[in-house]
């Protein structure tokens, strides 16, 4: 059972009828269902890759009747398509997750967050909400996240919901313990809620995942895959490379730079990735061609995360930006090596001193490419601008 099977996607959102008469009724959650989340393995697919059953326990037990459940929709990562399709074309799946997490955690809301610029999913989402029962309406209010990197944070979909600020941070306890007005918060990402509702029904996990094939490809877009579907697969899925590939970005802006050849063979399974020292992240394969300069790629994407900086702190607002400006001299200037001894000593004093992950994020995302892209960046000319 696939998250994405059913009507044809260009249809649009699948209604409430066609939901039930494909899937059945909505299963009962509980602490049976974490249980089973456990024994399944489920991984949330938002970026952290915590496992499902053992946060849900977490906030059960601090629940005391009045958890909240915060569906993260935000997606603020630029090449990530998947959230959105996925509320867009399946809402009631992601609403029968929500409604299961709810009645296992003990919730008494839940908060749909979704990024403010993702109209079709933010239409579809709220007229799916429209058409349940009036117990289950009453629950479930929908906030719009900004158009931000970190508005994808689960403090920040806390600081959201609270204050209406989409601020990270990383200050104890955590939002499973202590989020939405103090109380034991559950924070999931809409890939992850469909996979319960699918787990509820069968007891198995579905054993797909969603990812983005983006960049040098010849038809990037959403695709569903097999775990254990290599990273060269999925490329041919997305209609192989437009031109021959240089590196492969796995994760996002958050992710790490792999050599094309080495990537290929790689498995898309969160498990067997960390085995390997790496992240599927968000779900993004961004493939970078051989045409386009790695160090102006790199250079551009700093620039960003710089500038999505949520300046809580020094590490953060000054440090990003002083990273990125460095490299972005390297890439219009050439190589200084006084320029790489600045960028190896400052990322060593950003990291695990920030207010949030963001600057973390940032800095692992640097070294990557200064390992992968070594003789680039030792060895850049002047001039050589061009960038995905």
């Amino acid at each position: 059972m696939k998250l994405l099977s059913g009507p044809d996607l260009s249809l649009g959102p699948e209604r409430l009828a066609a939901h039930v008469q494909r899937l059945g009724p909505l299963p009962q959650g509980g602490h049976a269902l974490v249980e089973v989340l456990v024994r399944s393995g489920l991984t949330g697919r938002g970026g952290a890759a915590f496992p499902v059953g053992l946060k849900w326990r977490v906030v059960a037990a601090a629940s005391r009747g009045s958890a909240v459940v915060i569906v993260n929709g935000a997606e603020g990562e630029p090449h990530s398509k998947k959230d959105r399709l996925l509320m867009a074309s399946r809402p009631h799946l992601v609403i029968d997750g929500a409604l299961l997490a709810a009645a296992s955690v003990h919730a008494r809301e839940i908060v749909l967050c979704i990024g403010e610029g993702h109209h079709a999913a933010r239409r579809s989402m709220s007229e799916a909400v429209a058409e349940r029962a009036d117990h289950e309406r009453r629950m479930m209010r929908i906030v719009a996240a900004p158009a931000r990197y970190v508005a994808g944070d689960s403090s920040a979909t806390v600081h959201l919901v609270d204050a209406g600020v989409a601020t990270p941070t990383t200050t104890p306890p955590p939002p499973r313990e202590r989020g939405v007005g103090g109380a034991a918060t559950l924070v999931q990402n809409v890939e992850t809620l469909a996979h319960v509702a699918l787990i509820a029904r069968t007891g198995v996990a579905t054993g797909t995942l969603l990812i983005t094939v983006a960049g040098s490809v010849r038809a990037p877009g959403v695709y569903e895959v097999n775990a254990g579907t290599t990273l060269g697969e999925a490329v041919q899925l997305a209609g192989g490379t437009s031109s021959p590939a240089r590196a492969v970005l796995l994760g996002g802006y958050f992710g790490q730079w792999i050599e094309s050849g080495a990537a290929w063979s790689l498995p898309i399974d969160p498990h067997a990735l960390r085995d390997r020292g790496l992240s599927l992240g968000c779900g993004v394969i961004g493939v970078l061609p051989t045409s386009h300069c790695p160090v102006c790629e790199v250079a551009g994407i700093m620039r960003f995360l710089a500038s999505e900086s949520s300046a809580q702190c020094g590490p953060c607002f000054f440090g990003l930006r002083a990273l990125a400006d460095a490299c972005t001299r390297i890439a219009e200037r050439g190589t200084d090596p006084g320029d790489l001894q600045r960028l190896q000593r400052w990322s060593a004093e950003v990291q695990g001193r920030g207010a949030c992950k963001h600057p973390d994020g940032a800095v692992m995302f640097l070294r990557s490419a200064m390992k992968t892209f070594e003789d680039d960046f030792a060895q850049h000319p002047a001039h050589q601008r061009r960038s995905a």
